[in-house]
């Protein structure tokens, strides 16, 4: 989708003095249709075409990030930070919802711009790996007393370990591509892990591990980081936010950022384990959250990570 696609229904949905000529596509994402809307050459927002082939139910989506966003709205005020620039913040539409349906069927929101920003795709440097590890735990901490219950589950079973290695075993067997000889290794190494897939499920069912807001796909590239300190100052890409644990958001970040090579890089050879890249993220993650991080959880990842 490009800017000519953007409609003044759309604009004015939102009341955004603007015209489809001061709309360009912007970032790299590859989920949502995103883009930049300058308004009198000084206000800007950045409007987003919701995937409804991956979130089937945008109103729900919406309500959570809403509810979260101004969440965190109120948290960072009471703690003297900036919430025009430390969380996301969703414009609403005229007839007050934080989305607009289009009369193609197409979901839209709007978020406030928020400049002198940079993201990036990797991390360069362990203490860029550190910085991750602050934000994204700072985004738990205030978080930490929402009512995690009401959220709406926005990917059915995202972080289901016991679905997922079902699915993984049917795959297996049925080597649609005809590549299961050539990985037999890997496959055992998954298979011999079995007895691990309920643990978490099992502690967070009795109760033993508490039900979170998760963000679900800390990435590096899901944050923001200033232009000028180079430290992040926002947590973004807020569709995945649900109910779970905490360590699925540890465990998430540690997966991809403490790889040398590329999440989808083809060579294998390049791929290794940065234990010291493991080793910050942890000590910060746990710096930052502190009380609000119970002794259970710190334990968790020291048995199932370290």
């Amino acid at each position: 989708m490009n800017q000519k696609a953007i409609s003044l229904e759309v604009l004015n949905a939102f009341c955004l003095d603007a015209d489809p000529a001061s709309v360009r596509s912007y970032g790299d994402g590859h989920i949502n249709d995103t883009f930049l809307v300058e308004v009198s050459g000084t206000d800007k927002f950045i409007l987003q075409r919701i995937n409804t082939e991956i979130f089937h139910h945008p109103e729900e989506l919406m309500e959570n990030i809403s509810g979260v966003t101004s969440w965190l709205q109120k948290k960072i005020i009471e703690e003297g930070g900036d919430p025009a620039r430390e969380t996301l913040n969703v414009r609403l539409a005229a007839d007050g919802k934080p989305y607009y349906k289009d009369n193609l069927s197409g979901y839209w929101r709007v978020y406030d711009f928020i400049g002198n920003t940079s993201c990036f795709n990797q991390s360069e440097s362990v203490e860029d790996f550190y910085q991750s590890a602050l934000s994204f735990g700072h985004f738990q901490r205030l978080l930490a007393d929402y009512p995690a219950h009401t959220l709406h589950e926005t990917i059915p079973h995202f972080h289901d370990t016991p679905i997922r290695f079902a699915n993984f075993e049917k795959a297996a067997a049925a080597d649609i591509a005809g590549r299961a000889d050539s990985v037999r290794e890997e496959i055992a190494f998954v298979e011999a892990r079995r007895e691990y897939v309920h643990t978490l499920a099992d502690r967070q069912a009795s109760g033993e591990l508490p039900l979170r807001v998760t963000h679900n796909d800390t990435k590096f590239n899901n944050m923001l980081f200033d232009a000028v300190t180079k430290k992040p100052v926002v947590v973004i890409d807020l569709d995945t936010v649900m109910k779970g644990s905490v360590l699925y958001d540890f465990g998430d970040a540690v997966r991809i950022g403490c790889n040398a090579a590329r999440e989808d890089e083809q060579d294998t050879d390049k791929v290794r384990f940065l234990k010291d890249y493991y080793d910050c993220f942890k000590s910060a993650y746990l710096e930052v959250l502190g009380s609000k991080f119970t002794r259970k959880n710190a334990c968790w990842i020291f048995r199932l990570c370290s």
